[in-house]
């Protein structure tokens, strides 16, 4: 990649690549790949077209970050988003729609073949996009590319967990949430997005922990599964999180449990709603309470320190306002942010 003439102290070019970077695919390390895909979402929506949005205001990020190396000279590259897919997200989603808004009323589904049928196009839907995100996870994994997730609603990774699987074996996730997402075939869609951890830890056997932090909204179904797995699932709920910080105890000694939980790799599933609302008023479930973006940050940094090697993440759940860009401008930050350790870890794992 030639930056001889690049300035990345200059005005962001929107003719080049995600944070103005004048990168190519074939140039870059690191691959973002967008996932405009929204079906099962049971409350607001347009997480799927969130990506173009922080396309644009990625822009305005700077490039310079005191506690990195230039990680961003290893070329970060974000594909188009595949209009295919986002075609077959707003068909399904309209039809998901009428789906979730019969059963809230107490309907029977069985008594409706139209439902039945709806129910069936929309699982199917969903493992379509499941093997489609395998494939190209896969496909970049094998070009020895390092790889990202751009959402899209939080269904979206699982395809691209059973690719690392193959590659990497055994990893962790570590899932900063506001909701556990550990529901069974939520609103009898199998791939909603308030499954996928569900999904992921009975699908890939390879996934060894599960450690999420800023847990606020959940079922008692959930609560009774966490206790009943608590070997394989560590969860911080976000108001004990704050008891001991109102009592007394540091982030800093809270984040060095949270970490020692963690296997050697780690896996970052980032929904956005595990933020305090303010920095992400549009997303798709927003739940009050939630951490701050500097608390996650540090949290990032102290699992790079203690020698954990990243092997991907996904970003998701970020939503759009027609009338500001806030919620773009937070995702884009945190995605340069989940861009950067991930370099950082693989760099010193090569060493």
């Amino acid at each position: 990649m030639d930056l001889s003439n690049y300035d990345p102290n200059g005005v962001g070019n929107p003719n080049n690549n995600i944070f103005g970077l004048p990168t190519t695919e074939e140039d870059a390390r690191l691959i973002i790949l967008p996932i405009p895909w929204e079906v099962t979402v049971s409350y607001g929506n347009g997480t799927a077209r969130a990506p173009d949005d922080i396309l644009r205001a990625s822009l305005q990020v700077d490039l310079f970050d005191p506690d990195m190396n230039e990680e961003w000279k290893e070329g970060f590259y974000m594909r188009p988003a595949d209009q295919h897919i986002l075609l077959k997200s707003d068909y399904l989603r309209r039809e998901a729609e009428l789906y979730i808004d019969y059963i809230s009323k107490g309907e029977i589904v069985a008594d409706n073949q139209f439902m039945c049928r709806t129910v069936k196009d929309i699982n199917e839907g969903s493992e379509f996009l499941n093997q489609w995100v395998y494939d190209q996870t896969m496909a970049l994994l094998q070009k020895d590319k390092w790889v990202g997730l751009l959402g899209g609603d939080h269904s979206t990774p699982l395809g691209f967990m059973k690719a690392l699987a193959e590659k990497h074996g055994e990893f962790g996730i570590l899932q900063i949430d506001a909701h556990c997402d550990l529901r069974k075939a939520y609103e009898g869609l199998t791939y909603s997005h308030a499954s996928i951890m569900y999904n992921a830890l009975n699908e890939i056997p390879n996934v060894k922990k599960l450690v999420q932090v800023g847990i606020r909204d959940y079922g008692s179904d959930e609560w009774d599964y966490i206790h009943e797995n608590s070997s394989r699932i560590q969860t911080y709920f976000d108001k004990k999180i704050k008891q001991k910080l109102y009592n007394g105890e540091t982030w800093q000694s809270q984040v060095a449990d949270i970490v020692s939980h963690l296997p050697e790799k780690v896996y970052i599933s980032f929904d956005i709603d595990g933020l305090d609302p303010k920095l992400c008023p549009n997303t798709g479930t927003p739940v009050p309470g939630g951490l701050e973006l500097e608390q996650i940050h540090f949290l990032f940094d102290q699992t790079i320190a203690a020698g954990k090697k990243i092997i991907g993440f996904d970003l998701n759940e970020v939503g759009i306002d027609v009338n500001a860009d806030w919620d773009a401008n937070v995702g884009a930050r945190a995605l340069y942010k989940l861009c950067n350790i991930l370099v950082k870890s693989n760099r010193s794992a090569s060493k």
